[in-house]
C-alpha cells in the first residue's frame, strides 16, 4: 500500500469554540461508559437476570462501550490538536472497530428478536429451545463472524495504493479511504456487497421474519399478552430503528455529495450511529424494562445508604 505518509482529517478545525464542544463530548462519553458499565454490571451481578434476554443485552451494551471508543477518543484528540493528522495503520484499525461495532449491532438486534420471537411464539417450549449452551453459540455468533467479515474487508482496502490523503469526516470510513485510492476497486466493490447481505441484509431478515410472527400472536391473543409482548419489544425496535436512521445518515453522507449541508450538521449526521445509538439503549432499556429498572434503582438506593451510613459512623 502506497499510503505510509499520514492522513488528513478534516471537519475538526481548530476554532474559539473547541475547547466547549471538547467538554461537551467528552461528558457525552464519559455518561455513555457509566450508563453502560452500570446496566452491565446490574446483569452480571444479579442472577435473576442471568435469562438469555439479559445476556443478550449484555452483549449489546458492551457493544455500545465498544463503538463509543473507537470514536470518542480519536474525536477529542483531534479537538486539541492543531495537526488534525491520523496514521494509516491507526486509521484501519479505526475502520475495523467501526464497522464491527456496526456489524455486530445488526447482529445482535436480530438475534434479541430471534429470542423474542421464541418466547412469545413458543413460550411452552422456550426453555427447550434456547439452552445455555445455544446461547452461548448465539453469543458467539454475534461477534465473531462480523469480526471476521470485517477483517477481509480491512484487508483488501488497506492493500489499495492510495493518491490523495484528505478524508473528508471526523473519524476513517472505509468507503471514504477506498475513494483515495488510484488503483482498481471491483474486488473490494464485489466483496462489501456480499458481506452486506450476510452483516445487514441476514440479521434484518430475521428481524422482520420474527416481529411478524410476533405481531401475528399479539394481535390475535387477549389484551393482557398484546401489552405484555409489546412492552418487551418495543425497546428492541426503537433501538432498531434509531440505528437504522443512523446508519442511513452515514450512507448519505458518504456516498452523496452533501457540500451544501452545514459543516456542523454533517459531523452530527455522520457520527449519529457511534453517538446517540450507545446513549440511547441503555437510557431505553434501563427505563422501559422494570427488572432493570427496578434493580438499578436498589443498586444506587443501596450504595447511597451506605455512605450515609458510613458519614453517621465517622
Amino acid at each position: 500500500m502506497g499510503g505510509i505518509h499520514p492522513l488528513h482529517v478534516t471537519y475538526s478545525e481548530r476554532t474559539h469554540i473547541s475547547y466547549i464542544i471538547f467538554l461537551l463530548i467528552l461528558c457525552l462519553y464519559v455518561l455513555i461508559i457509566v450508563s453502560n458499565l452500570l446496566l452491565i454490571v446490574v446483569i452480571c451481578m444479579n442472577r435473576s437476570l442471568h435469562e438469555p434476554m439479559y445476556l443478550f443485552l449484555c452483549s449489546l451494551f458492551m457493544n455500545e462501550l465498544y463503538g463509543a471508543t473507537a470514536l470518542f477518543p480519536f474525536l477529542l484528540l483531534h479537538l486539541l490538536s492543531d495537526l488534525h493528522l491520523v496514521y494509516v495503520p491507526l486509521c484501519f484499525l479505526q475502520i475495523f472497530s467501526i464497522y464491527v461495532y456496526g456489524s455486530v449491532e445488526f447482529t445482535n438486534l436480530a438475534i434479541m428478536s430471534y429470542d423474542r420471537y421464541l418466547a412469545i411464539c413458543h413460550p411452552l417450549q422456550y426453555n427447550t429451545l434456547m439452552t445455555r449452551r445455544k446461547v452461548i453459540l448465539l453469543v458467539a455468533g454475534i461477534w465473531f463472524p462480523p469480526a471476521a467479515a470485517v477483517l477481509v474487508t480491512t484487508c483488501l482496502t488497506s492493500s489499495l495504493r492510495l493518491c490523495r490523503d484528505v478524508i473528508e469526516k471526523v473519524y476513517c470510513d472505509n468507503y471514504t479511504v477506498i475513494k483515495l485510492s488510484c488503483g482498481d476497486t471491483r474486488v473490494n466493490n464485489v466483496y462489501e456487497l456480499i458481506a452486506c447481505l450476510f452483516t445487514v441484509f441476514a440479521p434484518m431478515s430475521v428481524i422482520v421474519f420474527s416481529y411478524v410472527k410476533i405481531f401475528k400472536v399479539c394481535f390475535s391473543g387477549s389484551k393482557q399478552s398484546r401489552q405484555k409482548a409489546l412492552s418487551t419489544c418495543s425497546p428492541q425496535l426503537a433501538s432498531l430503528i434509531n440505528f437504522s436512521f443512523g446508519v442511513c445518515f452515514e450512507v448519505f453522507q458518504s456516498r452523496f455529495d452533501m457540500s451544501n449541508v452545514p459543516n456542523i450538521l454533517r459531523v452530527f449526521l455522520s457520527s449519529y450511529f457511534l453517538t446517540c445509538q450507545p446513549l440511547f439503549n441503555p437510557v431505553m432499556y434501563g427505563l422501559i424494562l422494570p427488572k432493570i429498572r427496578h434493580l438499578c434503582k436498589h443498586m444506587l438506593l443501596r450504595k447511597c445508604g451506605t455512605k450515609q451510613t458510613l458519614k453517621i459512623l465517622t
